[in-house]
């Protein structure tokens, strides 16, 4: 939703004062509060794209199982139990 706002100068009027009266326009239109609220909202992901990323973070999750299961990747509870376990100094 676009807004335009149009300010002409006036005769005998400075820029300063156009400026002025330019920028109460845009205060007065609500345009920067409803678009520094949007800033930094993200858009809802489409349903294909939620499916895609929990179809991946499940393949990951088998995959980090399989390998723990083989032995090729160390176990995530083992590497946390050893930190708690060292004594402080």
């Amino acid at each position: 939703m676009a807004i335009n706002l149009e300010i002409s100068k006036n005769s005998n009027e400075s820029n300063a004062s156009m400026l002025r009266r330019f920028t109460k326009k845009v205060q007065g239109s609500g345009v920067l509060p409803r678009v520094r609220s949007i800033r930094y909202s993200k858009r809802k992901l489409s349903p294909y794209k939620v499916k895609v990323q929990r179809l991946s973070s499940i393949a990951k999750k088998t995959e980090i199982e399989e390998l723990i299961r083989m032995g090729k990747m160390a176990d995530r509870t083992d590497t946390q139990s050893r930190s708690r376990t060292k004594t402080k100094k």
